[in-house]
């Protein structure tokens, strides 16, 4: 039963890759040319954007791996630690701006850390 859990939290984590690389990607990208950044700005915005779709893709490759090797499952504590600390950074960002709540990054990141969590 355990690996459903990894399973589902790597599917999630795939799930959120798509949305966030393509779908906010192409919003983002939209909303960054609007702006009176300059040009290097605006490239490293995207790209600091695109890290975040690099990093649940790694996350869902290594939590998928590990459901079908649980002896590395050691390896699932750094992606379980990352993900509750960007829940944490939604949340505190939230704080001070309303419109990060409005987001779902911190529920598809803490969604992904219990599940993986779980499935340890």
């Amino acid at each position: 039963m355990n690996n459903w859990f990894l399973i589902s939290s790597a599917i999630l984590s795939f799930l959120g890759m798509v949305f966030h690389g393509f779908i906010g990607g192409k919003m983002y990208q939209t909303n960054i040319n609007k702006s009176n950044l300059e040009p290097i700005g605006k490239t490293l915005s995207m790209f600091s954007w695109q890290f975040h779709t690099i990093f649940l893709f790694v996350a869902g490759s290594t939590l998928m791996y590990i459901a079908s090797n649980p002896e590395f499952a050691i390896a699932a504590y750094p992606i379980i630690y990352m993900n509750i600390l960007g829940a944490i950074y939604f949340f505190i960002l939230g704080i001070g701006n309303r419109e990060v709540l409005k987001m779902p990054g911190a529920i598809l990141m803490g969604a992904i850390a219990l599940l993986a969590w779980l499935g340890l």
